[in-house]
């Protein structure tokens, strides 16, 4: 579980990252979910789009993500959303 300056750090990292993994509305199938998995190992921190426009059925596809891939969700801002996985050893030195 990240503290909230840790939290705050991967934020201020997320900023310049694009989006690696797109949501497409036939949801999330297993080839997104092996593509997040791919992505997440090489860069622990990554932003993926999801083209759904409802907010809450966002949250939940966030949640069913972090669940399926054992991440921590970031941050959420429009139809992006940013998650954190370490990886061992860390690429990325959390405060």
């Amino acid at each position: 579980m990240l503290n909230t300056k840790q939290i705050a750090h991967l934020k201020a990292l997320s900023h310049s990252l694009n989006p690696v993994v797109q949501v497409g509305h036939k949801g999330l199938t297993d080839s997104v979910i092996n593509e997040i998995l791919v992505s997440i190992k090489a860069h622990e921190l990554i932003k993926i789009k999801l083209q759904e426009k409802d907010k809450i059925k966002k949250k939940l596809l966030l949640d069913e993500i972090c669940k399926k891939i054992n991440g921590q969700a970031i941050n959420q801002i429009g139809m992006q959303v940013v998650i954190f996985k370490a990886s061992n050893p860390s690429k990325i030195i959390l405060p």
